[in-house]
């Protein structure tokens, strides 16, 4: 018995995950438009956003054995899929789909999977920071420079916002270490190194390297020679001690099941709402672009803003053909639009000038 997603251009999106923080901001944005079907471990749980949004509400337990099955027209995942369940039924039914749910090492197992697979149908591996914005928006300052040899990513995490359980899975691998490209050549960097301090709306903020998917990405698509995420938080006295821990070892000493209570609790302190603030650095000949992005209703929204542009993207409903196969976010026919798409959506994209290039520790 296995699931079975079956291509229906008349059904409803389904959201997987679609009554958690980022699948219900999601949801709200899907519905005036389509049909909306939400899945998740514990359907009572979305009634409400269901009468909400006029969706259908099922249960589909990615942890459970039991099959699903659903004719559907597109796919957004925005849960944490392990064992590609919902990848591997959406290419196997020919049904387009977005993932923003992966970190690095997922979103490689997942092109290999959906490729020997053979999809019909495409597959957006949108996982970049806040559901493929950030890279988006290094697109869109590429474009006029007529590439992105260096792009710079800092990210300033509000730590009065919302934020699932899924956000601090994707952080909670502080202790490993990942590949990124550096002057053309790869090598490992630990996190959390490589601290600095940005400007991001114009306050300063310190941040330090994250294993984030654009650092796989963007070199593949956009040739770049040098790609670089941070983050610092909205608390400097809470980046200062992450820092701090990073030093004693503790992200790897306490790498094991033991003690992820411990680390989780430390990133996972979820408020009421805050505002999603990210800057992106491009440089290309000698010229650099910058563009600082503000969403108000926070990374939630940001995330949702994000995937549902995919959405669009895969359905053809953007103005542009459907894409073929696997592909990422930065691959957009029009880039130069990406600034309207996402204020469309109550997102500021600003314009700045420098790169990011803040005093190194």
């Amino acid at each position: 018995m296995t699931d079975a997603l079956q291509y229906d251009p008349s059904a409803p999106v389904l959201v997987t995950g679609g009554y958690g923080t980022v699948g219900a901001e999601i949801a709200r944005l899907i519905a005036p438009a389509s049909p909306v079907l939400l899945t998740g471990r514990s359907p009572e749980r979305g009634r409400a956003l269901a009468e909400e949004t006029g969706a259908e509400v099922r249960a589909w337990d990615l942890g459970s054995p039991q099959p699903f099955r659903a004719a559907v027209r597109a796919v957004v995942n925005a849960v944490n899929d392990p064992d590609d369940r919902v990848l591997r039924a959406a290419v196997r039914g020919g049904v387009p789909y977005v993932d923003i749910t992966r970190w690095t090492a997922r979103v490689q197992r997942a092109v290999t999977v959906a490729t020997l697979l053979r999809p019909t149908a495409p597959v957006l591996l949108s996982s970049a920071w806040m559901g493929g914005v950030s890279s988006l928006v290094a697109a869109s300052l590429a474009a006029p420079l007529g590439g992105a040899e260096r792009v710079e990513i800092a990210v300033r995490w509000d730590m009065a916002d919302r934020s699932g359980a899924d956000s601090v899975e994707f952080m909670d691998r502080l202790g490993l270490d990942f590949e990124v490209v550096d002057d053309g050549r790869r090598r490992l960097a630990a996190p959390l190194t490589d601290a600095r301090t940005v400007p991001i709306g114009g306050a300063p903020v310190r941040v330090a390297r994250i294993d984030t998917p654009e650092q796989f990405t963007l070199p593949l698509t956009l040739g770049t020679a040098t790609a670089v995420t941070r983050i610092g938080f909205s608390s400097a006295a809470a980046t200062r001690a992450l820092l701090a821990l990073r030093g004693t070892g503790f992200f790897r000493w306490g790498s094991g099941e033991r003690w992820a209570p411990a680390r989780r609790a430390l990133l996972h302190s979820p408020g009421d709402g805050g505002t999603a603030r990210v800057r992106v650095d491009v440089s290309h000949g000698g010229r650099t672009r910058t563009a600082t992005v503000t969403d108000p209703r926070g990374q939630g929204h940001l995330t949702a803003v994000g995937a549902f542009l995919g959405l669009r993207r895969v359905l053809g409903d953007d103005g542009h053909p459907a894409p073929d196969g696997v592909v990422f976010p930065e691959q957009h026919p029009d880039p130069l639009r990406v600034g309207a798409l996402l204020e469309a959506h109550g997102v500021r994209v600003e314009a700045g000038s420098g790169a990011c290039d803040g005093a190194a520790a």
